[in-house]
């Protein structure tokens, strides 16, 4: 239909049952089709958008520029035209979630009675660490995942994240973030699972099946290049070469569409070598759709199609950004209705867009509603309780998976032997992060995000402060406690109060860290970059001064990025490392204290040696080493990998099957481990590629694959690993994805910088080309 089509046309007409659209045993592509040529364009358009009800445009933004942007909607207005989505029915303001289930309820049936299609409209939520809703589970944050290399753990918790989310009629979640880390210094590393493609795709996709098996709609982010912001600064410029882009950005993203196939995907607030991500129709549909197959909907980033005005300068006025975004391959524009509006209605208007691209656009849409059975029943999706109260977003079961997560991926970077914790008689508990509930959440858990904005609605879950806990496990000792500090203040005037009781003690738990927050309401998140990976405030003098106090210390950090140390990797009895570990982290960082619980983390990222040496990686070229001829070291002090456990592990008898293969073929590996200590515990064998010898600089190291192992004390296991050479590919200088010839080193490591076994084997034949259809994984078995 066009524009000049009437919108008064017979109820019965439209919402009859028996209308190609409503009948089932069409293919969805056909309903949409049929459906499509009913709407007219208003009602087309009113499909690509969402609306955000509530959302607060006075500066008290959860989304860049929001205070900018007008988020008052008028339903009587809207409505009748249709809606796309509903923007945050639950993750906008504190509501109990049977009264929010039963509010979204009556929204979708008065958009259903509005509108002459009755079409309901998709739900979209945050669930970034979590259902990002009042009472909903906080789960350790994304940095922590990859901490776990436990991708059979994260896929349990999207399961859970996604039954959450559906029992309340949300349709989609916008989770993973799949940004690698390239510098620390910025905000969102926390949100990140690590600087490590294949460890951030392997997670990714464990993530994505997870949300998917339990119905929700899984949306990747941000697509692309967004970690990669120069200085480390939110929304900046990125100036990336092609095989970085390739190699580094895109492939957890290429993984990902591949192996988990996701429904959904967001792009980045980013340009790419002046390009803006929204308005980038290579990437977004040369790349992602032709060449990848993605067959999903590409959703805006909150605010990103009038940026291409406001922010980019590539749009003369909102009606231009909407139909640059639109041909680019953006389907949805997030997160309310403000450039796919009447702006996009008068582009058509003028002949800035054609209407088939619209049209494209919306079948995606319709087929994506239409699988997700919004079209079988014109009536509203049930609430899924009728009583205040009987809806639990955080049973046991979630509280249980939470714990095992966070126990899983705090990280011990150094022990003297003082750690476990002999149940000492007198513990002093320092530090701005000890009793503090909100130290364990990231900033898109739910009252970190929103209800520091609610304060008169509480927590909403149970959050126990480490001092809690730490008198919980240790029932016996007297616990004492002094801030010293405040987390950013900067202030000093506390630390001789802090050292004098640290001098009185056994032993010191030191409680350093971060504040999640947004656009600068905190030390970590979104908009709360770093200038130095120095800690925030007086917190590295308070540091020092309780190690001069000389009572054993162990320094204990509850963060959203690694930072320097100081002279802790020296003089601490111990440290440990848990990034934002969720509503059990404190109770998961006393067990470990205390010995209940071996750890096991393994670092996502690499721990500084010095504050300023940034972008830093462990993916760096011979180049990006230390040098001779530059007096800045950029060597990490904990690398990528790194972490310790109370028991002990030998790693023997590294054999090769053929230590030559071509470059079509694979190489068989196969090594013992064994748990040489007196407990039992878990080993995380890393698989390292090294190339020597290339047509283009590579990494000196490159993490292929991995293997978490468990094993009970004497315990031992035979390993076997099959690698495609197909893992050994790059983008050579052609820009096409290739497996050279030449010799490679392959090394299994405890961290990137431990690999205690190492072989050499040599490809042969000629170079290969390869495309998204190669080989991504090698193959893991147990021996015997």
């Amino acid at each position: 239909m066009t524009e000049a089509q009437t919108t008064d046309a017979t109820t019965d007409a439209t919402t009859s049952t028996d209308a190609p659209w409503r009948d089932r045993s069409l293919p969805a592509g056909a309903r949409a089709d049929a459906l499509i040529a009913e709407l007219t364009l208003d009602e087309k358009i009113a499909q690509l958008y969402g609306i955000w009800i509530g959302a607060a445009d006075d500066g008290a933004d959860v989304a860049p520029h929001q205070h900018d942007m007008s988020t008052d909607v008028n339903l009587d207005e809207l409505l009748p035209k249709g809606l796309g989505q509903i923007t945050r029915a639950f993750g906008t303001a504190p509501v109990d979630a049977a009264v929010g289930a039963q509010s979204l309820a009556r929204l979708q049936e008065r958009i259903v009675a509005s509108s002459r299609f009755g079409i309901p409209a998709l739900v979209h939520e945050e669930c970034l660490a979590g259902f990002a809703a009042y009472g909903a589970t906080a789960y350790p944050v994304p940095l922590s995942w990859g901490a776990t290399f436990d991708p059979e753990l994260i896929e349990q918790m999207a399961r859970r994240i996604g039954a959450d989310m559906r029992s309340v009629g949300v349709h989609q979640g916008l989770a993973p973030v799949l940004d690698v880390v390239r510098d620390a210094r910025w905000g969102r590393v926390e949100e990140t699972m690590g600087e490590d493609p294949y460890l951030v795709g392997t997670l990714g996709t464990a993530y994505v099946r997870g949300l998917e098996a339990s119905g929700i709609i899984a949306t990747l982010k941000h697509f692309v290049g967004y970690s990669a912001s120069r200085a480390g600064r939110n929304l900046a410029p990125v100036s990336v070469g092609a095989r970085e882009l390739a190699d580094v950005l895109l492939a957890p993203f290429e993984m990902v569409v591949r192996d988990a196939k996701p429904r959904s995907v967001m792009n980045a607030y980013t340009d790419l070598d002046g390009v803006p991500t929204a308005a980038d129709h290579d990437l977004l549909t040369g790349l992602l759709r032709e060449t990848w197959g993605f067959e999903g909907t590409v959703v805006a980033d909150y605010f990103s199609v009038a940026f291409l005005e406001t922010l980019h300068g590539t749009a003369g006025d909102l009606g231009d950004a909407a139909a640059a975004a639109l041909e680019a391959g953006i389907d949805v524009e997030l997160p309310t209705v403000h450039a796919f509006g009447e702006p996009l209605v008068r582009a058509v208007v003028d002949g800035r867009i054609d209407e088939d691209v619209i049209d494209l656009a919306l079948r995606r849409v319709l087929v994506q509603k239409i699988e997700a059975g919004l079209l079988d029943d014109p009536a509203a999706p049930a609430a899924s309780s009728a009583a205040k109260g009987t809806v639990d977003l955080d049973p046991v079961e979630n509280r249980a998976l939470a714990r095992r997560i966070a126990e899983q991926a705090i990280v011990l970077l150094h022990n003297d032997g003082t750690l476990p914790l002999a149940e000492p008689a007198r513990i002093a508990v320092i530090g701005p992060t000890a009793d503090d509930p909100l130290a364990v959440l990231g900033c898109y858990a739910f009252p970190t995000h929103v209800g520091v904005h609610h304060p008169e609605s509480g927590l909403g879950i149970e959050l126990p402060t480490l001092i809690e806990a730490l008198r919980t496990e240790f029932p016996s000792a007297e616990i004492r406690s002094a801030s010293g500090t405040s987390i950013d203040g900067g202030e000093t005037d506390g630390i001789a109060h802090a050292v004098a009781l640290a001098a009185t003690a056994d032993v010191v738990v030191l409680a350093l860290g971060d504040r999640a927050g947004l656009f600068g309401r905190g030390t970590s998140g979104e908009g709360c970059d770093a200038e130095t990976l120095d800690l925030p405030g007086a917190q590295a003098a308070l540091l020092e001064a309780v190690l001069d106090a000389g009572t054993p210390t162990v320094l204990t950090l509850l963060a959203g990025r690694p930072y320097v140390l100081g002279t802790a990797p020296d003089r601490a009895a111990g440290i440990l490392q848990a990034f934002f570990p969720g509503e059990e982290g404190t109770r998961a960082l006393a067990a470990i204290l205390g010995g209940r619980v071996n750890p096991s983390g393994r670092l996502p990222v690499s721990v500084p040696s010095t504050p300023g040496a940034q972008p830093s990686t462990y993916l760096a070229s011979t180049l990006a080493r230390r040098s001779s001829v530059s007096n800045i070291d950029p060597t990490a002090r904990y690398p990528f990998g790194h972490g310790l456990g109370y028991t002990s592990f030998a790693w023997s008898d590294l054999q090769v099957e053929a230590p030559q293969v071509t470059t079509e073929g694979a190489v068989l590996l196969s090594l013992t481990v064994e748990n040489t200590g007196d407990r039992a515990g878990a080993e995380v064998v890393q698989l390292y590629l090294h190339d020597p010898v290339a047509s283009v600089v590579r990494p000196v190291q490159r993490l292929v694959g991995f293997r978490r192992v468990e094993l009970e004390p004497g315990a031992s296991v035979r390993l076997s690993v099959e690698m495609p050479a197909d893992l050994a590919a790059f983008t050579g200088r052609d820009g096409r994805r290739i497996v050279e010839p030449g010799a490679l080193v392959l090394g299994f490591g405890r961290s990137s910088a431990d690999l205690p076994l190492r072989s050499s084997v040599e490809l042969v034949g000629p170079v290969r080309v390869v495309d998204h259809t190669r080989a991504l994984h090698p193959v893991w078995a147990v021996v015997g």
